[in-house]
């Protein structure tokens, strides 16, 4: 019994997703089973088009605008969790291996005080690699982040924060020192192929 879930999950469930997110890559088989990804994320955006236009996986509860302008690595999908909301009109930069915690917000552009219709240009938010942002922290227009950088919960992110370090308040400031990020990816097998042990059993 337990063969055929893991051909159903793999050959059916895992294709789907794999049609409809060509580029999605998870470091572990068993992060997020296919099933899971199916009814949580491929069901709600792709078929009833909850931020449909969004290639990466997107909550059905968070909002995506301007996705076009968000670059991003791999092991870094903005939206994922619930209840986070990203604008990028003036383009957000995130590298590999970065998490965003439930509720955060990432704004890219304020309105003009003098024409609410109107959004001021700034330069880019840049977010490093190795980097996990703390549920319900905002990112605001502008701001450097840069690698291997926790930044906690609830945190308002005004100015850069540089690498290697552990932020957190409002105003947002870093507290100390970050030791080097451990985990290891040049070894890691990625989830974009059937587990051999499927193919041989089937």
């Amino acid at each position: 019994m337990n063969l055929i879930k893991k051909f159903i999950e793999y050959q059916i469930f895992n294709r789907i997703n794999n049609f409809f997110y060509p580029q999605y890559y998870r470091q572990k088989y068993d992060y997020l089973l296919p099933h899971v990804l199916f009814f949580t994320y491929t069901l709600p955006q792709k078929f009833l088009r909850i931020n449909g236009a969004v290639p990466w996986p997107v909550h059905f509860t968070s909002e995506i605008r301007n996705y076009p302008k968000i670059k991003k690595g791999i092991l870094c999908d903005p939206g994922d969790n619930p209840n986070i909301y990203i604008q990028a009109n003036n383009g957000i930069i995130i590298g590999s291996n970065v998490g965003f915690g439930a509720g955060t917000s990432l704004i890219s552009s304020n309105h003009n005080h003098d024409n609410h219709s109107v959004h001021d240009k700034c330069p880019p938010i840049i977010i490093g690699n190795n980097v996990f942002v703390g549920t319900n922290s905002v990112l605001l227009p502008g701001v450097n982040i840069g690698d291997n950088v926790v930044i906690g919960a609830g945190s308002v992110v005004t100015k850069d924060i540089p690498s290697n370090s552990i932020a957190v308040g409002n105003p947002c400031t870093v507290i100390k020192k970050k030791e080097p990020y451990m985990e290891d990816f040049t070894k890691t097998i990625f989830n974009r192929r059937i587990p051999e042990s499927i193919n041989l059993n089937f």
